[in-house]
């Protein structure tokens, strides 16, 4: 049973860091899609940025710059690094996993999310 878990979020001032992470059980990360998406109650489901299975990272333009995603070596989480944080920042986190199983459609599983909140 493929399982996907955020943390790391918080409470954070203009200007600081959070780092979130996205630990993955009943797959890997190795060879399948990786993303963080976020939403606030006013907005749709937003993507933050998607890491490909070919190694191509997309990050929405209003976090260029100042977020980075990274996965670690044995490929079972993928981290956020968030810097410079922004009041539109605030959010709840939602990280995506896409997995790739041969001869069928990749399948996406959904963490429950975290929320990050940016005060001024």
């Amino acid at each position: 049973q493929v399982q996907v878990v955020e943390s790391g979020g918080g409470l954070v001032q203009v200007g600081g860091s959070l780092r979130l992470s996205c630990k993955l059980s009943g797959s890997t990360f190795r060879g399948n899609g990786a993303g963080w998406y976020r939403q606030t109650s006013r907005n749709q489901r937003e993507l933050v940025v998607y890491s490909s299975t070919g190694g191509a990272v997309n990050y929405a333009d209003s976090v260029k710059g100042r977020f980075t995603i990274s996965r670690d070596n044995e490929g079972n989480t993928v981290y956020l690094q968030m810097n410079n944080l922004k009041p539109e920042d605030t959010a709840v986190y939602y990280c995506k996993a896409v997995i790739i199983r041969l001869g069928r459609r990749p399948s996406d599983y959904w963490g429950q999310g975290t929320q990050v909140t940016v005060s001024s």
